[in-house]
């Protein structure tokens, strides 16, 4: 019978051997994220990404955003060398392929119109958070040497793939079931900038223009801004911007993935790398944007509003964003998945890695062309919108 998501045995374990290394590994799957002693997951995590400390998987867990309930079932690998952890990766059991951003819903339709099932697939991701970054935690074992190990412990429990999104690019020859996938976000960075007109004159003229209306015509709706770090939030400043958060994904006819307890959990236990920018009228907040950020990097993750104003989005998510990057001499702004309007704000194209492993026999072959054809797709997408980038043709080849 094939597994479900109750059923798995989550503490199997299995013996490989690290072959460049010849030492004994032993893998087992955990659970629950406090089955893993902090203070090994903060040794292996050298990364100041935000999104990869403990305290957020944590608190993704603790407010049950992220639970067996919801479809991610905790099913985190750990590695341990001769009684030392050497290797973490965070890794759910889906029931489904909601807040992945790596769309594999064709897939999951091919599957159902052949009366196979498709889920549970094993995903090795940050919940909800589509950001590049090494989805492996540790500096002796390579993600590669875990492929056979995944593959192997897929068959074993009836689990039909394995999925690694968001990854560092994996150089190295991929064996011939393991697919390679792109998708394009759009990404700012910090050339030397020491204002934010220094970034605007860059730009073509018309472009420089258009940018500089957008951001008058906040000042012309009488809107104003404000910015709060991290303790400088309040609890009252929280929830509201919990309304707002709730209200975008309303808007769209689904329930908010993030439960108002994480967000609490994050701003007590994560207070500093949070940064919420609030845009009023009258007196009366109307919108928010909330961002992470770390020693290098600005993450735009959430926006909401009460009420629509003109350019009142690109104000708050992009170029207050682009502000904050400069002042605190950031090096990249990373402002979330999707939006080619981002590209004539100076948001250039860049590529992300994700790799799988599908289990059933007459899938391999199909989803392997589609992944080839994907990736050409991809490519030429990139080189598109490349070419719409706003800056002056010097700047633009200087970049490219």
């Amino acid at each position: 019978m094939a597994v479900t998501l109750q059923t798995l045995n989550y503490k199997q374990s299995l013996l490989v051997r690290k072959i460049h290394l010849n030492t004994e590994l032993k893998i087992d799957f955990i659970n629950d994220i406090e089955k893993i002693n902090a203070g090994d997951w903060q040794h292996l995590n050298d990364s100041s990404c935000p999104f990869l400390s403990y305290e957020f998987f944590k608190a993704l867990e603790k407010s049950q955003s992220v639970s067996t309930e919801q479809g991610w079932q905790a099913h985190h690998l750990v590695v341990t060398t001769e009684n030392e952890v050497t290797a973490i990766m965070p890794m759910y059991l889906k029931s489904h392929s909601w807040g992945e951003y790596v769309f594999d819903w064709d897939w999951a339709d091919a599957y159902k119109r052949n009366n196979i099932h498709y889920y549970p697939k094993l995903v090795a991701t940050i919940p909800f958070t589509p950001v590049s970054s090494d989805k492996l935690l540790s500096s002796q074992v390579e993600i590669k040497a875990l492929f056979q190990p995944l593959m192997d412990h897929c068959q074993r429990e009836n689990i039909n793939s394995w999925h690694i999104l968001y990854s560092n690019e994996i150089k190295a020859t991929l064996p011939k079931d393991v697919y390679q996938r792109n998708t394009v976000q759009f990404h700012w960075s910090n050339y030397g900038y020491k204002t934010f007109d220094d970034f605007l004159n860059t730009f073509t003229s018309r472009k420089r223009k258009n940018t500089r209306k957008e951001r008058l015509s906040i000042l012309d709706q009488g809107i104003k801004i404000r910015q709060l770090k991290n303790h400088e939030i309040t609890e009252k400043d929280l929830d509201f911007f919990y309304l707002t958060y709730q209200l975008t994904y309303l808007k769209r006819g689904h329930q908010p993935h993030l439960s108002s307890s994480f967000f609490k959990q994050i701003l007590l236990n994560m207070p500093d790398n949070i940064l919420l920018v609030i845009a009023s009228h009258n007196q009366e907040d109307i919108a928010c944007a909330l961002f992470f950020y770390d020693d290098t990097h600005l993450y735009g993750r959430y926006w909401g509003c009460t009420r629509h104003y003109n350019n009142l989005h690109f104000e708050l998510c992009y170029y207050r964003g682009i502000e904050f990057c400069i002042q605190h001499n950031l090096k990249v702004f990373n402002p979330g998945t999707q939006g080619e309007h981002k590209i004539q704000r100076g948001f250039e194209p860049i590529l992300t890695y994700s790799y799988h492993w599908i289990k059933h026999p007459a899938f391999k072959e199909a989803i392997k062309a589609f992944c080839q054809q994907e990736q050409k797709h991809m490519l030429m997408y990139q080189q598109q919108c490349q070419q719409l980038l706003p800056f002056k043709q010097v700047l633009k080849k200087h970049n490219e």
